[in-house]
């Protein structure tokens, strides 16, 4: 039921992701003018960008995760409804014994329909992935000078570059093999889709951290790399502050006292001296309306906290090593792809019948 409600959509499939195509570029040029034309303003007047680009990110972040999530998606569908049906469907049919008695060989009608069909999405996922990374670009670089995310991190990193390319080969590669082992269309992709999504949680969490060495640093706290702060009920500061590249993954983060130990509060006074609130004059608004003006607002408390020798010890992986990192992990998914590919002709010829 799945396979011919999938062959009855996939015309519409079609026409949704011409229509994706067709919004991206029509609204592409729009954004990137949209951000150059607010950054050449803010810059202009002297003043620094920090709400524009808070403005724009939370203006936009909507439409960025959307085409992010169809980019996300993309792999786990190939691999459900183009890897998943494409053996399975054929023996459980019987009508591959069918073909075996042509003239042509086991070995050229795998080749033939892996081939063709895997040619096909990992041509899908490339172009879906180019399209997605262009027209993210101004949301990514404002999202990395706003300190709100970046593509290195692990919601983005997965949409962006190379890497869905070799997602959608695993894919493509994990359906095409359960479906074999199994037999039976619908089991293979319920299969297929659990052990995907279930490697995509771990890769993360679990392999990715560790591809690369991480930078390791003590950062100063400062209003440019503050990521939070608030004060407890016991008036204590609690604070976390990013790595000094905004556009870092960073792994672990905590603060540091002057002797090096971590804590989780700092013992600082927040009712007199530069950590107490600002008091604003009669009939005026308060101070530190905008995230930017918030943190020029806490600038004098930082300085100080700076004085008494806190500080933020931050394991990161670089902007920098975006693009080895994608390297490695399309590496590794390109290579489970050909590893399951040939387990499927060893099957094929001495296992199947």
């Amino acid at each position: 039921m799945l396979w011919l409600t999938w062959r009855q959509f996939r015309a519409s499939a079609a026409m949704m992701a011409a229509a994706l195509a067709v919004i991206l570029v029509l609204t592409g040029p729009d954004l990137a003018d949209d951000y150059s034309t607010g950054i050449a303003a803010c810059t202009s007047q002297g003043g620094d960008c920090s709400n524009f680009v808070d403005r724009f990110v939370r203006d936009n972040r909507g439409p960025g995760f959307a085409v992010t999530a169809v980019v996300l998606v993309l792999p786990a569908l190939i691999g459900l409804f183009w890897g998943a049906p494409l053996i399975a469907r054929e023996l459980e049919a019987g009508t591959h014994r069918l073909v075996w008695n042509q003239s042509i060989t086991r070995t050229r009608w795998l080749a033939a329909k892996l081939g063709l069909v895997g040619l096909a999405a990992i041509t899908a996922a490339g172009l879906g992935s180019f399209a997605v990374d262009w027209w993210s670009a101004p949301i990514d670089k404002a999202s990395v000078a706003a300190a709100q995310g970046s593509r290195i991190e692990p919601l983005l990193f997965g949409a962006r570059g190379i890497v869905p390319i070799g997602y959608a080969a695993f894919a493509f590669a994990l359906g095409v093999t359960v479906g074999m082992l199994i037999r039976r269309t619908l089991p293979a992709m319920a299969i297929t889709l659990a052990l995907f999504v279930a490697l995509q949680i771990a890769m993360p969490q679990l392999v990715r951290p560790h591809l690369i060495s991480p930078a390791r640093s003590n950062v100063e706290i400062t209003a440019s790399n503050l990521d939070d702060f608030r004060v407890a009920q016991d008036g204590r500061i609690q604070l976390r502050a990013t790595a000094a590249d905004t556009g870092a993954w960073v792994l672990s983060s905590h603060t540091v006292d002057a002797s090096g130990h971590a804590v989780d509060t700092i013992p600082v006074s927040t009712s007199a001296g530069p950590c107490a609130p600002p008091q604003s004059p009669p009939g005026q608004a308060p101070a530190g309306a905008g995230p930017g003006d918030k943190r020029r607002v806490l600038s004098p408390c930082l300085a100080e906290l700076t004085r008494l020798g806190y500080r933020q010890q931050v394991s990161y992986l670089p902007s920098s090593r975006f693009w080895p990192l994608q390297a490695y992990e399309t590496g590794i998914y390109t290579g489970l792809a050909l590893g399951l590919t040939g387990f499927c002709f060893w099957r094929l010829r001495h296992r199947l019948s």
